[in-house]
């Protein structure tokens, strides 16, 4: 079965750190490229970053410099770290990625930062 599982959010202050993973099933190679994107409240989900096979990275431009993404394929995960984190990176963090021609989703973690 091909899933995304994520774990890792949770409440923190602001000016803190969290970092988010996501496991991935199957070939890790197969999963390009893989993102992380938020969804507040009434709100588009919105892509926060993204990273390919070979490492190659963007991210949006409200978290440019305070988070890194990256993968481990020898364990098939994707991680974000997220510093610095301000009250309006509070939402549900999903976690996606290409497999093979087709999208999936992760189940979402909450991440809150309290001011």
């Amino acid at each position: 079965q091909v899933q995304l599982v994520e774990s890792g959010g949770g409440l923190v202050q602001a000016g803190g750190s969290l970092r988010l993973s996501c496991l991935a099933s199957g070939d890790i190679f197969s999963w390009n490229p893989m993102a992380w994107y938020r969804q507040a409240p009434g709100k588009q989900r919105e892509l926060v970053a993204r990273i390919t096979s070979i490492g190659s990275t963007n991210y949006s431009d409200s978290v440019k410099g305070r988070f890194t993404i990256s993968r481990d394929n020898a364990k098939n995960m994707v991680f974000l770290q997220m510093n610095n984190l301000k009250p309006e990176d509070t939402t549900v963090y999903y976690c996606n990625g290409h497999y093979r021609g087709n999208s999936y989703w992760g189940q979402g973690t909450q991440v809150t930062v309290s001011s």
